[in-house]
């Protein structure tokens, strides 16, 4: 009976290993000095070969666009809109019905930040993001992170 039992662990224990879903993107974060005293935060997205991560500005009733947010900082206000930097494609998508905007293989969110003078401080902030490949999505995910100024 142990045998049986301690089989029958093993196995579910295999399948719920297994089973995980794999992460098909990786996040790389940076802070950038500019010339003008101010900062570009970059959060640079790597994405695996086949599969796409969305663009913040895709269609409404379609997946989940990528989102960076920002948490409030007194010693470094953001300047701008959240900028996209990589090869943007535009199609149709049957599965959800409206034009989609997706990235493959990288893309980099920047949003520029006006520091105070002389001080050094943590940006801190969450992306929000989906990917998906030509059969199948996975689940939004949020992800936080911090750069150092």
């Amino acid at each position: 009976m142990k045998k049986i039992v301690l089989t029958l662990a093993s196995f579910f224990i295999a399948v719920l290993v297994f089973a995980q879903p794999k992460n098909p993107v990786s996040f790389t974060y940076e802070a950038v000095k500019n010339t003008n005293g101010t900062y570009d935060v970059i959060v640079k997205a790597t994405v695996d070969k086949g599969w796409h991560i969305y663009s913040q500005n895709t269609d409404k009733g379609g997946p989940i666009p990528t989102s960076v947010t920002f948490k409030a900082n007194p010693l470094a206000k953001a300047s701008g809109k959240v900028l996209e930097k990589g090869k943007l494609e535009k199609v149709f998508d049957k599965a959800f019905g409206v034009n989609v905007l997706y990235f493959s293989n990288s893309v980099q969110f920047i949003q520029n930040f006006k520091v105070k003078a002389g001080v050094k401080t943590t940006i801190k902030g969450t992306i929000e993001y989906m990917v998906c490949d030509d059969e199948m999505c996975l689940p939004a995910k949020k992800q936080n992170f911090e750069v150092k100024i």
